[in-house]
């Protein structure tokens, strides 16, 4: 019997409460009833705990997630430090290029909320360079995706779509993906065509594959496996790239919870372009340089971990508005010693309709990835 939680609501007026409010919600959200599950063996066991907390104003939009709470307060509340986003990726022993782009932007401008006004500058002109091609930097691309599970077998094998949102309300379609059917692992194919999701197809850009466990996948290019070929024929630049790993914690508790998650990417030259990663054998991929401490010219982000607020006895994650429905796949990707600057923030809009925006130095390919991994099962994490 699958495990669910019942909650009721009961709604009071406003009152000082909601006058004095900070900018952050909170969990258990006001005028909710808050259902705690406990697993047992055959069955589970509830607990309902009643809170009765006064409203918030309406520009508030309470989302709750497994004990987190998302803030959607206004962009001004995001600070960045430009002392500490140097510090951040000077750490990762990236090359000077990667240093001398991130250190051009500004506090202001690295500020995910207050980079709105610039997303009309991002263009696509040819549609393959663009994907593969990192965030113009001090620009915020927001994107959506959707999920199509319409069909006769799309309820376990949906087609993802991802649209780069355009100021004037228009979408422009970007990548399409697809998990395999016949594969012992986790294999999902992306495509520049939403009609051709064909490996042979001229429209391929990319792969996304798991472990079987689903807690460890990796983002590849179009290129040839290394594996699958024979060295004398195989020339370097047609060897496939691997551009981003990502790692989910395992937890053996088995209770379903916040995701904790660490994604490792190739670094950038002096010419602000990807340092290419085309590893000839296993030890040279970016989960072994990991695993290993090997991080030369690779950067290592971790998800944004919630703040505990005193003043709301809850955790809380600020999102700027681009997130407004409750989900353990909501997270955000920074780097550890600068938190404040969003590289990549997924969240959860309608049933089958999520938002996912990136920064410098991530590609829409990799984000895309990334947000592919997350709709993935992955029992040993859950």
């Amino acid at each position: 019997m699958a495990p669910f939680i019942l909650s009721f609501t009961q709604i009071s007026r406003p009152g000082p409460f909601a006058e004095k409010q900070p900018q952050s919600m909170m969990f258990p959200p006001p005028c909710f009833t808050v259902g705690m599950v406990f697993f047992g063996c055959n069955s589970a066991f509830f607990l309902l705990q009643t809170r009765q907390v006064e409203f918030l104003p309406k520009s508030y939009i309470l989302v709750s997630s497994d004990h987190m709470t998302f803030s959607q307060s206004s962009s001004g509340s995001s600070k960045c430090s430009l002392a500490n986003f140097r510090r951040a990726w000077t750490c990762t022993g990236l090359s000077r290029g990667t240093h001398l782009a991130l250190q051009d932007l500004s506090p202001w401008q690295r500020s995910l909320g207050s980079l709105s006004a610039e997303g009309s500058s991002v263009e696509v002109d040819n549609l393959e360079e663009f994907v593969l091609r990192p965030a113009p930097r001090g620009v915020t691309v927001k994107c959506r995706i959707s999920r199509d599970k319409k069909g006769m077998d799309r309820g376990l094998y949906p087609t993802y779509f991802m649209h780069l949102e355009r100021e004037d309300g228009k979408k422009v379609f970007l990548l399409a993906g697809r998990k395999r059917k016949k594969s012992k692992t986790s294999n999902y194919l992306i495509s520049v065509d939403a009609t051709d999701l064909s490996r042979e197809g001229e429209s391929f850009i990319g792969k996304l594959r798991s472990n079987l466990m689903g807690t460890k996948f990796t983002v590849y290019d179009n290129g040839t496996n290394p594996s699958k070929t024979p060295g004398a024929l195989l020339e370097e630049t047609n060897t496939r790239q691997e551009l981003a790993a990502i790692c989910y914690e395992t937890n053996v508790l088995g209770f379903k919870g916040p995701r904790k998650m660490t994604v490792v990417i190739p670094g950038m030259n002096m010419n602000f372009e990807r340092v290419p990663v085309r590893p000839a054998c296993e030890q040279e991929s970016l989960l072994s340089k990991w695993q290993n401490h090997s991080l030369e010219n690779l950067i290592e982000l971790h998800n944004k971990a919630p703040v505990w607020n005193d003043d709301t006895q809850s955790y809380v994650l600020n999102f700027h508005g681009r997130v407004t429905q409750a989900s353990v796949k909501n997270f955000q990707i920074v780097h550890d010693n600068d938190p404040d600057y969003i590289v990549m923030q997924f969240g959860r809009v309608a049933e089958d309709i999520f938002t996912l925006d990136f920064n410098y130095p991530m590609c829409a390919l990799q984000a895309f990835s990334i947000g592919l991994s997350s709709f993935d099962s992955k029992l040993a994490c859950e």
